[in-house]
């Protein structure tokens, strides 16, 4: 039931020349707790017709059982509640709840005191369009969409917004310059054989604790830091010779006693790795030392099974964080003269591309890494079986001269 009416005017005349609008009440239903009828009431309509229209459509959207009362509620409270319900689920990793929050963040310079129900298409598509002006990364703005779609989706769900203004918006693709088009073809940097012969024997002479066996099994196994990181003596199989990668090691602020330790990326990154009579003998040099390290500071060593663990005074037994290796391998490569721009990931590559140069397969050398699919990888084995093929090409060449 609607009532169709001019809300009374300032000067109260029939023929009100102060510009009063019409409006409508609409029955929406009977409060559940009470029994008592609710109604909506709205305003600001031009004409009679217009609020005879709009209080129709309301009544229709009843009668279906569509209509939605929608909140008064804030985007910034909505979006720190939805979060609080996401990072509840207890499916979502700590670092994926970290970055949802500053996703949260970029969106709030724009919504932050609207009401969600004010917040048009417009505006959203608008907010978007800003933040690549604003010289965002390309990488950054999905990332603040794929939150705020996911933020107006509940807000839909748990029926206190009627539309969704993420809806048929779009992401502002940035245009890459001639320099970025030509960088996405230069292969990633690592080490060639020879070099990384070059660079564990620096490690192994100049290294300081761990150095050696921490280089060797980044550059034998293709782990990833963290991996390495996270990695616990349990998890090595001596007789086998396997080593089982099941966790990764999550330190966003360098603090050595607040480290956690996560599940993989991808269900693929959960693997066991074949490794060799090198590894397992400078891993068992390693654990007899590591060893001597733990009676020595028995009274404070945090001693929870980790590999690579600190053998500092102060805290000995924490994992080895992920800064620290880095900072290491800067220093070997200086002392080695060779490229300061690799990382740890880089023995990464490196290892892809030793094992493409042995004729391990791409499927098999994925296996390994723990991907599913990586088109880093993927260049990095193109780029060694083509130079291998050309190279087929002139030993045959060569063979064929001298008949």
């Amino acid at each position: 039931m609607s009532y169709i009416y001019r809300p009374r005017c300032k000067c109260n005349s029939k023929k009100c020349k102060c510009g009063a609008s019409w409006a409508y009440i609409v029955d929406v239903g009977k409060d559940p707790k009470t029994g008592k009828r609710k109604q909506k009431k709205k305003s600001g309509f031009r004409t009679k017709k217009e609020a005879e229209t709009a209080a129709s459509i309301l009544e229709n959207e009843i009668n279906q059982g569509f209509y939605v009362k929608e909140s008064d509620m804030t985007f910034e409270d909505f979006a720190y509640e939805w979060l609080s319900l996401y990072e509840g689920t207890g499916i979502v990793k700590v670092s994926t709840v970290r970055i949802r929050r500053h996703e949260i963040k970029r969106l709030l310079d724009y919504f932050a005191k609207l009401k969600l129900k004010d917040i048009s298409r417009r505006q959203y598509q608008n907010a978007l369009n800003d933040l690549k002006k604003r010289g965002y990364a390309q990488n950054t703005i999905d990332g603040a969409h794929r939150t705020g779609r996911m933020i107006f989706k509940k807000a839909v769900e748990l029926e206190i917004l009627k539309k969704d203004p993420t809806e048929y918006t779009q992401v502002p693709k940035q245009q890459k310059t001639i320099e970025e088009l030509e960088g996405q073809k230069r292969l990633p940097k690592y080490l060639e054989k020879e070099e990384l012969k070059h660079f564990l024997h620096i490690a192994k002479k100049f290294g300081i604790d761990q150095d050696y066996p921490i280089f060797l099994l980044l550059a034998y196994t293709g782990v990833r830091a963290g991996e390495l990181s996270a990695l616990k003596w349990r998890d090595i199989d001596f007789d086998k010779h396997t080593i089982s990668i099941s966790k990764t090691y999550y330190n966003p602020t360098n603090n050595r006693k607040e480290y956690m330790l996560l599940t993989p990326k991808t269900p693929t990154a959960v693997r066991i790795i074949d490794v060799d009579e090198t590894v397992i003998n400078e891993l068992n040099k390693h654990n007899l030392a590591q060893k001597q390290t733990i009676m020595k500071h028995r009274d404070i060593y945090h001693n929870n099974d980790f590999v690579f663990a600190s053998i500092d005074e102060e805290l000995p037994g924490y994992p080895l964080y992920i800064k620290k290796i880095e900072n290491r391998m800067r220093r070997l490569l200086k002392m080695a003269e060779l490229n300061p721009e690799l990382t740890p990931h880089s023995l990464r590559h490196t290892h892809t591309s030793l094992l493409a140069q042995a004729g391990v397969s791409l499927p098999q050398i994925m296996e390994r890494l723990g991907h599913k699919d990586e088109d880093t990888t993927k260049n990095v084995y193109l780029h060694v079986t083509k130079e291998m093929k050309k190279e087929a090409s002139q030993k045959f060449k060569k063979l064929m001269e001298n008949l």
